[in-house]
């Protein structure tokens, strides 16, 4: 099963807790810079300077902003400024030079975010860029308007199959092997398939025995090497390449073309039967099971060894991927929408470890809002201390409404422009205050932001957990804000905010609830949270109740 279904079933049950102690204090805090001291600038202009050395676009991004914060004029942030600008400005251009294109782009959008001074870059620059990049990356431009014979489609399917060397057991040693599937996406061999499926090649944390290869359905007993050109564990997918001419090549088609209701295949090797056809409906569509983004729930029948193989429509086009299934539940299974793929083609072609960006923050969907002037967008209910999103400005209650001009209506829109992005870049967000984060007690406002894309951290609720106050980072965790209630007993608050439909509501938690932490717990894992309070829940008439609650440490609204 794949490991966020898992933990999410591990929470459902979770009433048994081994605890340790509670800390209630930060281990990193974060003061936002003054930039109108001078010590402040001189030390930040250091900083910088040192930055510059191996991280460029940052050093940028920071220079960028003590320039746009400073209120003097300073002739060494203008010098800082245009040094880090210019350095940026060659890396741009060795980038093009070299065919980098997706370096290049990132290095492009990363001026444009702080408004530097380009020569000679024409105004169609981004898409010539574009095409190039998507020139190069396989599984782009295959167009199938008609069905083929099934055993076309069976041909375009492989079997993924790990060697993990022997297994030892009882004194005995058995063949240890890893079975999957995958697909071919370009004549000259790449195939697409899971993160989960290849995970020991790549894992640098295994330290086992592995060898990759794939088998064909001509030639079922011959195993031809394979490797990983790039992975991504976070959507789960990895890129492989063969040294053979594919015998069929699927098109990548679109999930959205797709309702609920309509007929789907898979096409893997089940336990290990290889190239087994099954069929079924999309069951459902925006399951949250992946923190990138939502996913497709269907009822084909899918068990062990199905793992990467494709989902495809009536006509032949790959539609989703599997990546999970429920073995205890029948027909309730679920697939990465193709659109994913897509957009990570030209990053995993690219090679290597896939990261994604993030800029330290929380939030949901926040509607249009008429009567307020509020616009659609994302609204930030939470920032890390230190993250990016604090130190460009970003403020809780604000709302994101684009990035780099591209239109954000929530989470989901918001993700999607970040898998076109790799971290180390620096992003312009289009961002509307509301009258109570504004000087203007009136009416709200709009602005621009230049933001820098950090590493996602693997877990970053636990990076939260780790950097901020505990009473701050249960919103983002359990979905309730605590504020000190006692200055001589610190595990003691009160609740004085609780988001709809998140873990602290489901449990009961109202505002002004008494909670007192007893105990915290997190896993070697680090993947989740435990907490064991003491309170007097409003709901259930201030009766006292010692309450034990557990909530994983990532989630789709991290951003």
């Amino acid at each position: 099963m794949n490991k966020r279904l898992r933990l999410v079933f591990q929470l459902a049950i979770f009433s048994l807790l081994i605890l340790v102690g509670c800390r209630s204090t930060s281990q990193d805090e974060f003061v936002p810079l003054d930039y109108t001291e001078a010590d402040v600038i001189h030390n930040e202009i250091a900083t910088i300077t040192k930055l510059l050395e191996t991280e460029s676009v940052k050093a940028l991004w920071r220079a960028s902003l003590l320039q746009h914060n400073s209120s003097v004029e300073h002739e060494a942030i203008a010098q800082v400024m245009e040094l880090c600008g210019q350095k940026v400005v060659q890396q741009y251009h060795a980038a093009l030079d070299s065919h980098n294109y997706l370096e290049a782009r990132r290095l492009l959008w990363s001026l444009e975010a702080v408004d530097y001074p380009l020569d000679e870059v024409p105004q169609n620059q981004h898409q010539q860029l574009d095409e190039k990049i998507a020139s190069s990356v396989p599984g782009y431009g295959i167009v199938q308007d008609s069905p083929h014979p099934v055993a076309d489609y069976i041909s375009g399917t492989v079997t993924i199959w790990v060697d993990l060397g022997i297994h030892v057991s009882r004194g005995l040693g058995y063949a240890n092997r890893a079975i999957g599937s995958g697909f071919f996406i370009d004549k000259k061999g790449y195939i697409i398939t899971n993160y989960h499926v290849i995970q020991p090649e790549v894992d640098p944390e295994y330290e086992g025995y592995s060898r990759l290869y794939i088998k064909l359905s001509s030639d079922p007993e011959t195993r031809i090497p394979a490797k990983v050109v790039g992975w991504d564990p976070l959507l789960d997918l990895a890129l492989l390449k063969t040294e053979i001419d594919a015998p069929y090549v699927f098109p990548l088609g679109s999930s959205q073309d797709l309702d609920v209701g309509e007929r789907i295949y898979a096409i893997g090797s089940p336990a290990g039967l290889e190239w087994t056809l099954t069929s079924g409906i999309v069951s459902a569509k925006g399951r949250r099971l992946l923190a990138m983004g939502p996913v497709m729930q269907i009822d084909a029948a899918i068990n062990s060894g199905n793992s990467g193989g494709p989902i495809i429509d009536e006509k032949g086009n790959v539609e989703a991927i599997v990546f999970a299934g429920m073995l205890e539940y029948e027909g309730l299974n679920f697939a990465i929408p193709v659109e994913y793929v897509k957009s990570q083609l030209p990053i995993l072609a690219a090679g290597g470890l896939r990261e994604h960006g993030w800029i330290g923050a929380y939030g949901k969907d926040n509607p249009a809002d008429e009567f307020s002037g509020a616009p659609s967008g994302l609204l930030v209910q939470y920032l890390m201390p230190g993250g990016s999103g604090q130190r460009s400005g970003l403020k809780k209650g604000d709302v994101i409404t684009a990035i780099n001009g591209i239109a954000i209506t929530g989470i989901d829109d918001f993700h999607n422009v970040l898998k076109t992005m790799v971290p180390q870049t620096i992003i312009t967000l289009s961002v509307y205050s509301p009258a109570s984060n504004t000087d203007d007690e009136a009416t709200g406002s709009e602005r621009l932001l230049s933001v820098y894309l950090e590493k996602r951290p693997n877990q970053p609720g636990y990076e939260i957990y780790q950097r901020d106050l505990i009473s701050n980072a249960f919103l983002p965790i359990f979905g309730m804000e605590l504020q000190s209630a006692s200055h001589k007993k610190k595990e003691s608050y009160t609740v004085v905010s609780v988001l709809p439909g998140e873990i602290a509501d489901e449990s009961g938690f109202s505002v002004h609830d008494p909670v007192e932490i007893i105990k915290l717990e997190v896993p070697k894992t680090k993947d989740a949270l435990y907490a064991q309070l003491y309170t007097k829940k409003r709901k259930n008439g201030y009766f006292e109740v010692s309450i034990a609650v557990g909530a994983p440490l990532d989630s789709p609204f991290y951003f």
